[in-house]
C-alpha cells in the first residue's frame, strides 16, 4: 500500500519522502492538492500525508474532495500543519482529517502515527478478506443468496438494543458491535467442507445427511482454530471462532455441537442463532416458501427459553420494525438486480 505526499515547498516534501522511504514504504510525492487528489481517484494510495497549505487545493480543501469522491474502500488523510489553534484543528477534522502532525515534524512520530493509520486501514481489509471467505461458502449454496449480509444487520440489530439493558451493557461496547457485524458472516464458514450433494439436494435431508450437515459448526470453528494458533490474541477470530461453533446451540441443551445451555452458550452465538433462524425462516427453500414476519415472529416468540434467549427474543420484538425494514430493503435489491 502507497503513501501519497502532498506538499508544495520542495526540501519539506522530500524529507517526507526519504523518512517514509527508509522505513520501508512506498511512497508517491507530488507537489499539489490537485495532483494528490488525481492519484487517490485513480486508487494509488489510500493514506495521504497533506500539507495544509498549498495552490490549487489546500489540505482541507483536499480532505472535503476526497470525502465527496465515490472511491472503493477508506483513505486515510493526515494534515501537516503548523496550525495548532483549536479553531483550525476543528476545522480540519471537519474537513475530514484522520489525523495531524505539527512541523517541524518528528521522524519517529510520523512513522508511529503512519503505522496507526495503516493499523485503522486494515481493519477494512480484514473485514473485506472474512467477508469474500464467508461469500465463498455461500456461494456453494444457491438457495442462501445474501443471506450473510441480511444475518449481518440482524445480528447487529440485536446486539445494539441489548447495549441498552443493564444486563449487557458491561458485555455490549461499540467493539462488540462492530466484531459481530464484522464476523458473523463466517458463522456457516464450515459449509465449504459439506459435500454438494447434501448442501445443494433439492429437498429435506435424511437423517444421515443431516447428521453430516451439522458437522459444519465444528468444522467451521476448527478453520477458525488454525487462524488462531497464529494469532490466538485476535478478538476478531475469537469471536468468528465462538459464533460458527456455537449458533446452532439451543438455550434449553438441545443443541448442537457441544450441547451447551443458556449463559453457557456465547452471547455472539446466541444472538447470531436468533438472527440466522429469522432470516431461515423469512426466505424461500428448495423445501419451503417464505414465512411472512408474522409467522416467523410467532415461531420465535413460542422458542423463547428452548431455542433461544428470552433476552434475546425481547430485543428481537422491540426491533421488529427494524427487522422488517432490512428484510425489504434486501428484497427490493434483489427486485432491481433482476
Amino acid at each position: 500500500m502507497s503513501i501519497l505526499i502532498a506538499d508544495d515547498e520542495d526540501l519539506d516534501r522530500q524529507i517526507l519522502e526519504h523518512t517514509l522511504t527508509q522505513a520501508g514504504y512506498d511512497v508517491i510525492a507530488v507537489s499539489s492538492g490537485t495532483e494528490a487528489l488525481e492519484c487517490v481517484r485513480r486508487g494509488e494510495a489510500r493514506l495521504v500525508i497533506s500539507d495544509w497549505e498549498m495552490p490549487g487545493l489546500t489540505g482541507p480543501e483536499l480532505c472535503e474532495a476526497i470525502r465527496r469522491e465515490p472511491i472503493d474502500g477508506y483513505v486515510y488523510v493526515m494534515l501537516l500543519t503548523s496550525h495548532s489553534k483549536q479553531d483550525e484543528i476543528v476545522e480540519g477534522l471537519n474537513a475530514g482529517a484522520d489525523d495531524f502532525l505539527t512541523k517541524p515534524f518528528n521522524p519517529a512520530e510520523l512513522i508511529v502515527r503512519v503505522r496507526a493509520g495503516m493499523r485503522i486501514l486494515s481493519l477494512e481489509t480484514r473485514d473485506l478478506a472474512m467477508f469474500a471467505l464467508a461469500k465463498l461458502a455461500e456461494s456453494r449454496d444457491s438457495e442462501t443468496g445474501q443471506h450473510i449480509e441480511r444475518v449481518q444487520w440482524y445480528s447487529r440489530i440485536l446486539a445494539k438494543r441489548l447495549a441498552d439493558q443493564p444486563k449487557f451493557k458491561q458485555k455490549i461496547d461499540s467493539e462488540f458491535i462492530s466484531l459481530i457485524f464484522s464476523t458473523s458472516p463466517l458463522h456457516d464458514i464450515g459449509k465449504v467442507a459439506i459435500p454438494d450433494c447434501i448442501l445443494r439436494k433439492p429437498g429435506r435431508l435424511s437423517d444421515e445427511e443431516f447428521s453430516i450437515m451439522k458437522n459444519h459448526a465444528m468444522l467451521g470453528a476448527e478453520t477458525l482454530d488454525a487462524a488462531l494458533e497464529k494469532f490466538p490474541n485476535a478478538r476478531f477470530l475469537q469471536m468468528a471462532r465462538e459464533i460458527a461453533a456455537t449458533h446452532h446451540e439451543r438455550w434449553d441443551g438441545s443443541g448442537y455441537p457441544a450441547g451447551l445451555r443458556e449463559e453457557g452458550i456465547p452471547l455472539s452465538g446466541r444472538i447470531v442463532a436468533l438472527a440466522d433462524v429469522y432470516d431461515a425462516l423469512t426466505s424461500k427453500r428448495c423445501y419451503k416458501e417464505s414465512f411472512e414476519h408474522v409467522v416467523a415472529r410467532s415461531i420465535i416468540l413460542e422458542e423463547s427459553g428452548s431455542h433461544f434467549d428470552p433476552d434475546i427474543v425481547d430485543a428481537f420484538l422491540a426491533s421488529e420494525t427494524e427487522f422488517q425494514e432490512i428484510r425489504a430493503r434486501f428484497t427490493q435489491e434483489n427486485a432491481l438486480a433482476r
